[in-house]
């Protein structure tokens, strides 16, 4: 994070989530949640990305409070977003009022589908529910060059996620071919920032706006 926030002129905002998986948190991995807020404001970020939800499939306002009681606690200013998780909540419209009152900034969301494409009702409708909070609905989840003026012209959201990746080889001139280290098997690329993606996103996203 601090490379990140000394090498950029933009705002950081810092994901903090232990590990893969559920977002039903223990209280070890919440004291290392707490922690990575720590350092992570410390080292220049300005915003933060987290959520937590119950067994139940709801938001865990007492783990969410505390980790906004936290963040608020080593700056005041941070803006704070509640992240996908809340796309696998139960009711999501009750859980973005809930996050909302909770003090956050904004909401990431693919509408509780697999992608923001599929959940544009359901990310319209949010953002009419919201429009007097102050909440922004943040659509995020295979958002495209394809997609992303449809999205934004049928949501009215003024705020996107977008990973914008393209695969980038690796400068190894010697393989091997009888080892890989993951399922994966991509030791020789990697997913990276596509300079041209994001600008076309930038583009398009202009030209929406003011249609």
């Amino acid at each position: 994070m601090m490379v990140i926030s000394t090498n950029v002129t933009i705002p950081c905002f810092a994901m903090v989530r232990p590990r893969a998986g559920d977002f039903v948190y223990t209280e070890l991995e919440l004291k290392a949640m707490e922690r990575d807020i720590e350092v992570m404001i410390s080292c220049g970020a300005t915003g933060l990305v987290l959520g937590c939800l119950t067994t139940k499939g709801e938001v865990d306002t007492e783990a969410v409070t505390r980790l906004v009681s936290k963040a608020r606690g080593e700056l005041s200013t941070v803006s704070l977003t509640f992240h996908r998780a809340i796309d696998m909540a139960r009711e999501l419209s009750k859980s973005a009022q809930t996050v909302s009152q909770l003090g956050f900034d904004r909401i990431l969301t693919s509408g509780g589908h697999r992608t923001a494409y599929e959940g544009i009702k359901e990310i319209a409708g949010l953002v009419k529910e919201l429009e007097d909070s102050g909440t922004i609905v943040m659509p995020g989840g295979g958002i495209t060059e394809e997609n992303l003026e449809e999205i934004q012209m049928r949501t009215r959201c003024v705020e996107f996620h977008a990973s914008a990746r393209a695969e980038k080889a690796s400068e190894m001139e010697f393989t091997n071919k009888t080892c890989s280290l993951g399922s994966n098997g991509q030791e020789y690329s990697t997913m990276v920032t596509s300079r041209d993606k994001v600008s076309n996103l930038i583009k398009i996203y202009k030209v929406t706006f003011f249609k």
